[in-house]
């Protein structure tokens, strides 16, 4: 199980990550772009994917975890239920958010998964 606080200390620990509201939610961004955010839904973060493909991979891997909503149709990003998730497997999907939203500089020395 994991929580919002678990999302904020993942999160901020990658680098140049910003908390700020965006939607009138806690959301995260690198580089000023946005790659997480807590849904007005609770207990529930929007997580940005690399690309359609992936999300359809992880939502049909684990659906008990991962959803998605008419409103993210075509969007690359899946909703996470935060109840359902272990904090590793939390910290994976952030790492990769990171990494799909992250300016070149910053990807080029390394993935967000060896970071945390």
């Amino acid at each position: 199980m994991s929580t919002e606080d678990d999302v904020r200390r993942l999160a901020t620990a990658l680098p140049e990550v910003s908390e700020k509201p965006s939607y009138g939610t806690p959301a995260f961004f690198v580089a000023g772009r946005i790659f997480a955010r807590m849904h007005e839904m609770p207990e529930v973060l929007v997580c940005w994917v690399p690309d359609l493909d992936e999300k359809e991979a992880l939502l049909a891997a684990d659906p008990a975890v991962l959803f998605t909503t008419d409103h993210y149709r075509g969007h690359a990003s899946v909703l996470v239920r935060l109840a359902e998730i272990e904090v590793d497997e939390l910290a994976e999907l952030l790492g990769a958010a990171w990494d799909a939203r992250a300016p070149r500089r910053l990807r080029e020395t390394g993935t967000a998964r060896e970071r945390l």
